[in-house]
């Protein structure tokens, strides 16, 4: 039998203080922590759903309603992805992945502005490079978009894009 789901507000309400404690953190960050580690908790409160007839009781917390918050967010973010899927063009695509050497995460968690817009405009340097080379013959124009990510699934600072 599986054990019980873990998820990330159980993570941020175990080690979230020592975190926040031993890291300079800006603001936005931690509010965002308070508000998945909140989320559907009696901290925000809620409503209390009563059967007169059985006696049964549902009590429903209320939502962070942050944006990050997986929760709050989850069939946003289905809804989202499938209207995406629907735009797909019926060609190939490629998942290409461009990471910043960890000697420079300390740069980028210091810089994040300056680091990661040199990493978009380099990323997007490469590829039209790779793509315009006469040895590629690709014979086209690529189109491309590029999604920034911070951490890593260890929630340690692994900016790629």
């Amino acid at each position: 039998m599986p054990g019980p789901t873990l998820e990330l507000a159980d993570i941020l309400r175990q080690h979230g203080p020592a975190f926040r404690q031993a890291h300079s953190l800006p603001l936005h960050q931690h509010r965002l922590m308070r508000a998945i580690e909140t989320c559907r908790t009696p901290v925000l409160g809620g409503s209390v759903e009563w059967c007169d007839h059985c006696n049964f009781t549902h009590i429903q917390y209320r939502s962070c309603r942050n944006r990050h918050c997986p929760k709050c967010q989850g069939l946003a973010r289905a809804r989202w992805l499938e209207q995406r899927t629907a735009e797909l063009l019926p060609v190939e695509y490629f998942h290409v992945v461009f990471t910043i050497p960890e000697a420079l995460h300390p740069i980028a968690f210091h810089n994040p502005e300056v680091v990661y817009d040199l990493l978009f405009r380099m990323t997007a340097e490469t590829l039209l490079t790779i793509a315009r080379d006469p040895q590629h013959n690709l014979g086209a124009e690529i189109g491309f978009f590029a999604v920034l990510h911070t951490w890593g699934q260890n929630l340690h600072l692994n900016p790629h894009s």
